[in-house]
């Protein structure tokens, strides 16, 4: 019989939220969330414009770029609703409680998902990629802040062997047989 290696949960829904972030309609920062209660996925999102607005994606420019707006208020003229806020939102939507959940994302909550999450009673947050502005200041004051709560934060890459997996598993066909039948 073959040895069948297995991700670690970790990395299997890690993976999962670089799968949501595929479906990104911003230009500037794919990213994925995927919120896990239990070892069950209870809600995914990924960040991109309000149903019945236009996505950056399909017109080829960042709206807010476009504009000129300035890095300060990006959030009064970003189109995109971030990963964790639809992830959150949809679960809301669907009458799902996330609180005592995992939020698995591929970059780090800014400061209104951070808030967001917390409050929705998200226990842990599992991150790909750290969050930073150009705002050092305001970083700095909310990782001061976000030290208060009581929330578990851990960084997590998947390793080479782990992508390799994933890969093989998206380029195959997936549910060929492994052993001929008799």
């Amino acid at each position: 019989m073959p040895i069948i290696h297995r991700p670690s949960w970790d990395a299997y829904f890690m993976a999962l939220a670089k799968l949501a972030a595929s479906r990104s309609t911003c230009l500037s920062r794919p990213t994925g969330c995927v919120i896990v209660k239990n070892k069950q996925v209870v809600s995914t999102g990924y960040n991109g414009s309000m149903p019945g607005v236009a996505h950056c994606s399909d017109e080829g420019v960042c709206y807010r770029r476009s504009i000129d707006a300035k890095d300060a208020g990006k959030y009064d003229f970003c189109r995109s609703i971030h990963a964790e806020a639809n992830a959150v939102a949809l679960a809301a939507k669907a009458g799902v409680n996330v609180e005592g959940s995992i939020a698995y994302v591929t970059l780090f909550p800014c400061y209104v998902c951070t808030k967001l999450l917390v409050r929705a009673g998200i226990k842990e947050i599992v991150y790909e990629i750290g969050y930073e502005s150009k705002n050092s200041d305001r970083d700095k004051h909310w990782q001061e802040v976000f030290k208060d709560v009581k929330v578990e934060v851990k960084e997590m890459k998947l390793t080479d062997d782990e992508k390799k997996l994933f890969v093989e598993f998206i380029r195959k066909n997936t549910s060929m047989r492994r052993i001929k039948s008799e």
